[in-house]
């Protein structure tokens, strides 16, 4: 990668500099506290019955949406960016998705079934899960409404308009893609009732990437011109040598 980025912070004394770390840790705690206000207003939200019938394919077959929670109470959906047409998936969507493996068993035993749902037939997604080596579950809305409803997958129609509906708000289609991110969460009751309790798009997902997390706290940030612009599949980056290594190792 190229370094975007040259350091301009002034050098000083440890005196110095610990001053400064208290006035930053204060306006820390206050971001804490919002996050958590903001979480307990997530939790607060009304929920929507979801009456649609949607049918997904999956490696065990065809399973409805109730299906997909797989004996648990709570499903959140992935929505990752994968077309019918497309031949790899979104390098956004599958740098959030190398974070979720290792998440799944904390998730499953904390009542949480993890999905993602693509638009894209379920033989190039199962193509693609093995070419990144995931094992989280994945199924295809292949033929459904239910990526269109959600307002993640918009028709060559909808971009020949004027706007899209995406993120809660009518943008250009300049602004969209036939395939768009977002995350969905969604309850099952002992009836068998399924409710929409919660949906964020765009840039609302960040915080379940871990990478961006460690980098903010990196001397130089994320280092980017553009949103996420240094990110590639795992398996295309370059593996260059450490300074220094040997070339016996």
């Amino acid at each position: 990668m190229d370094v975007t980025a040259t350091p301009k912070n002034p050098v000083v004394s440890r005196e110095e500099w610990l001053a400064r770390r208290r006035e930053l840790l204060a306006l820390e705690k206050e971001e804490t506290r919002l996050r958590d206000k903001v979480r307990a207003e997530r939790r607060a939200l009304p929920w929507v019955k979801v009456d649609k019938d949607y049918v997904f394919d999956t490696p065990k077959g065809k399973k409805t949406l109730a299906e997909l929670f797989d004996g648990r109470s709570q499903l959140m959906v992935y929505h990752f960016m994968l077309g019918p047409d497309w031949d790899a998936g979104c390098t956004g969507c599958s740098f959030l998705s190398d974070h979720v493996d290792g998440a799944l068993p904390h998730l499953n035993n904390h009542d949480v079934t993890y999905v993602a749902v693509s638009r894209a037939p379920l033989d190039k997604i199962e193509a693609y899960r093995r070419r990144m080596g995931w094992r989280f579950p994945w199924v295809s809305s292949f033929g459904s409404d239910f990526n269109f409803d959600y307002h993640v997958s918009f028709t060559r129609e909808d971009l020949a308009g004027d706007k899209v509906y995406y993120n809660f708000r009518e943008v250009p289609p300049s602004e969209a893609h036939d395939e768009l991110p977002g995350l969905s969460a969604f309850y099952k009751n002992e009836a068998g009732e399924v409710f929409h309790t919660y949906s964020s798009y765009a840039r609302g997902g960040e915080e379940m990437i871990g990478t961006l997390m460690i980098l903010d706290r990196a001397p130089l940030g994320r280092n980017e011109s553009s949103t996420m612009n240094f990110v590639k599949r795992h398996d295309e980056y370059e593996q260059k040598p450490k300074e220094g290594s040997s070339c016996c190792h």
